[in-house]
């Protein structure tokens, strides 16, 4: 019977080159205990950290996986789904990730800069529904364009913020 749900994705994760996790989400109710996801995660991993593929059956559920310097990016969904969906799914959140983080897929770079990496995958994927496959549309959801001071009215700027902001309208405006 051919599957008509929405709910595409069972889990998204991130491991280092040790296997451990980095990040990780679970949708629906098929690990319901951390004992049961740590034990998958060393499993995936196990399988795949000398791989060369894409792609595997593990536990019978379709695995996606990429792999950069020392992380493991892994969608895991059912049987029954389609791959090339998931694969456009994995491909907009790894690319949207390391546009977010400058091209620096790092653990170290991951771990600093988390937030943006959970909002990323929070624009990708909810609740195992796949929202977007389009790295742009992601990037320009979770990065928010920086406030220039000087944009800010003076009324809601703070003292220091309203000193800097007139110097530098001065100094602008002596060397004309």
């Amino acid at each position: 019977m051919v599957n008509l749900s929405l709910y595409a994705i069972k889990a998204v994760i991130l491991l280092d080159a040790e296997g451990n996790r980095v990040l990780s989400k679970y949708y629906g109710k098929d690990f319901a205990s951390t004992k049961d996801q740590k034990a998958f995660e060393k499993g995936l991993f196990d399988k795949t950290k000398r791989a060369q593929g894409e792609i595997i059956m593990y536990d019978n559920q379709i695995v996606l996986y990429r792999s950069n310097i020392d992380i493991f990016f892994y969608v895991v969904a059912s049987a029954d789904e389609n791959e090339l969906m998931i694969s456009s799914m994995l491909n907009a959140f790894y690319d949207a990730v390391s546009t977010l983080l400058r091209h620096q897929l790092e653990k170290r770079s991951i771990l600093d800069n988390l937030d943006l990496v959970v909002l990323c995958l929070d624009e990708t994927v909810d609740d195992g529904i796949i929202l977007e496959t389009d790295s742009n549309a992601i990037v320009g959801r979770v990065s928010k364009p920086r406030l220039d001071v000087a944009d800010i009215p003076l009324s809601e700027q703070s003292f220091i913020q309203a000193y800097q902001t007139a110097r530098e309208r001065l100094t602008n405006q002596l060397l004309r």
